[in-house]
């Protein structure tokens, strides 16, 4: 409250989420790109805003004063305003009764004026917004904190890009947060893990799955798996930072470059992009990925214990070679739809129609069945809706 002086209709939402690993998880790159990231858009003096949520278990004290102070103001502003809306109802009633159309200029009358300015001197503050919406045990050596007090990240005005750290792990009985994780996954634009090692990596595949670009590194089996199958998974939403041939502030920069890259799409791309990365979906069905597991398990018992285990003769087939071509459609929108000026409306996207039938039908025809476990159960296979942003 006193400090959304930004357009949420230009406000992107990115995340990161896990165990509070701060170097294993990437949460070092990732700040440090957003420094970097916050220095592109001011300098190229772009509108869209940045709000970027880290969460991370710690050990806390609960939540801290300004965030609950934020939500009790915030709360006081609903009722204002509904008590006035409920007034102005009235008065608008009545006179549309009377067949007269009200002047807007006294329809409002000293008392609700009255009011509305106690509430908004209610909000007025001196100081910057919390970073954090919890009062963190040891913040002094909190790596996350003493990270976001060197690069100056602190959600003033100027800042495109905001930070919240929220040290807990999300539920719907939150008073700040009140949504499960899907949810909060399916509100936000992108999900970033550049993780410096992960064996498989499910929040990724996760946001792959809700239909969420995401941000992963060749450093994980995820984004291993992706580079191994997908020709260009940057064009169905799966950005992989090198972190394995690069240095870290070469990693640092393409990830920086990633980022800015997903700022500057416009509404119409983020959509056929989602879009686009919920189908990729069919490549992490279980009904593939699960009979590898078991013929992992099956070869491992059969070395160890070959008198009581024989290896079945047929082993799943191999899939080395096989690569998704790029989407017939790249980039994500037609280079029609690309603005000719930094300075362009969300209005221009609506103009140009986006048939999500003939979009997928060209991506089914790309995306194959990558391998074949013999006859899969048949059914309607169901049509993905257009998700906006």
């Amino acid at each position: 409250f006193s400090h959304l002086d930004f357009s949420l209709e230009k406000t992107l939402f990115f995340f990161i989420a896990g165990r509070y690993e701060f170097s294993n998880k990437g949460a070092d790159m990732f700040l440090e790109a957003l420094s970097r990231l916050n220095f592109l858009l001011r300098v190229h003096k772009t509108d869209v805003t940045v709000v970027v949520f880290f969460i991370m278990p710690a050990k806390t004290n609960n939540f801290n004063v300004e965030s609950l102070k934020g939500q009790a103001v915030r709360k006081q502003l609903w009722d204002t305003a509904q008590s006035v809306k409920e007034k102005f109802g009235k008065k608008l009633y009545n006179a549309l009764l009377k067949g007269e159309i009200p002047d807007l200029n006294k329809i409002l009358d000293r008392d609700d004026i009255t009011i509305m300015k106690r509430a908004i001197f209610s909000t007025q503050r001196h100081c910057l917004p919390p970073v954090t919406t919890h009062n963190m045990i040891d913040d002094g050596n909190d790596p996350i904190l003493n990270t976001i007090r060197r690069i100056g990240l602190f959600n003033n005005r100027t800042d495109r890009v905001k930070v919240i750290l929220h040290p807990e792990f999300l539920s719907s009985t939150s008073p700040l947060l009140p949504l499960d994780y899907e949810e909060f996954v399916r509100g936000c634009h992108l999900g970033v893990f550049p993780s410096y090692y992960e064996p498989w990596g499910y929040t990724p595949a996760e946001c792959t799955v809700m239909g969420i670009p995401s941000v992963t590194t060749n450093l994980s089996g995820f984004g291993c798996f992706m580079q191994e199958h997908v020709a260009d998974p940057a064009a169905y939403g799966i950005y992989i930072v090198d972190r394995r041939f690069r240095s870290p502030d070469e990693s640092c920069n393409q990830l920086t470059q990633f980022l800015y890259g997903f700022c500057q799409q416009s509404r119409r791309q983020r959509i056929i992009q989602r879009n686009r990365t919920e189908r990729l979906s069919d490549l992490l069905d279980w009904r593939y990925l699960g009979r590898y597991y078991v013929h992992a398990r099956q070869l491992a018992l059969s070395r160890t214990f070959p008198d009581k285990f024989e290896m079945e003769p047929s082993a799943p087939p191999k899939t080395e070679g096989f690569r998704y071509p790029r989407p017939s459609s790249v980039p994500p929108s037609p280079s029609v739809s690309q603005p000719s000026s930094p300075h362009h409306s969300e209005d221009e996207d609506e103009d140009e129609r986006y048939d999500e039938e003939e979009e997928a039908e060209k991506d089914r025809q790309n995306i194959k069945s990558p391998f074949s476990f013999g006859v899969l159960p048949q059914g309607k296979k169901k049509q993905h809706g257009e998700y906006r942003n």
